[in-house]
């Protein structure tokens, strides 16, 4: 479990393919690493599976690479990273999973104030699941959604979140890994069997 709030970035350093892709990644020395834990890579919710210096891998299976933005990661990539929830820290996004629903496609971006909004397209199918004034996770960054049109929804992103997260070198057509809000999910699937 996770609260969508950026904690560190990390760099990819290695990519090998045997099976399942493993990948490297370059950490900061302050981000809490334990093997076997969970971490949120661009929001996706990995296992560690290998603690090196100054680094640590994590291994990707053909659904994770499928479903997510992770099959077009590159040595050099940078993502943004969030080590898992421990009882009793301080939830000051929204319960994130790290189970990515899908793909959202940045197509327009505007200036407003300080601050940058840009707006997604996301798959029709999750489009239900997006509310104005309700969380999404956008490469596993909490967000408030501002509007939403049909598939179309539009974020804020201040300096701050611009510069502590991959937003500052986001460009339009990008594709970010989009996590809905659960509760929205689950309401959503009780409606269904009711």
């Amino acid at each position: 479990m996770f609260t969508g709030l950026v904690t560190a970035r990390g760099t990819i350093r290695r990519i090998e393919q045997h099976g399942d892709v493993t990948m490297e990644i370059a950490a900061p020395a302050s981000l809490p690493l334990a093997i076997g834990a969970s971490i949120a890579c661009d929001g996706i919710c990995l296992t560690l599976v290998e603690i090196l210096n100054g680094s640590f891998t994590v291994q990707l299976s053909a659904e994770t690479l499928r479903c997510t933005n992770a099959g077009s990661w590159q040595v050099g990539t940078e993502i943004n990273l969030e080590p898992s929830l421990a009882v009793g820290d301080r939830l000051g996004g929204h319960f994130v999973s790290g189970h990515i629903d899908g793909q959202a496609v940045a197509i327009h971006t505007e200036k407003s104030g300080d601050s940058n909004v840009w707006t997604f397209e996301a798959p029709e199918s999750l489009a239900k699941f997006i509310a104005a004034k309700g969380s999404a996770t956008l490469n596993g960054v909490s967000l408030t959604v501002n509007t939403v049109e049909k598939n179309l929804f539009s974020v804020n992103i201040i300096p701050h979140t611009k510069d502590v997260t991959g937003f500052g070198n986001l460009k339009l057509l990008d594709k970010v890994n989009l996590e809905v809000d659960m509760l929205a999910r689950y309401v959503a699937r009780l409606q269904e069997t009711a």
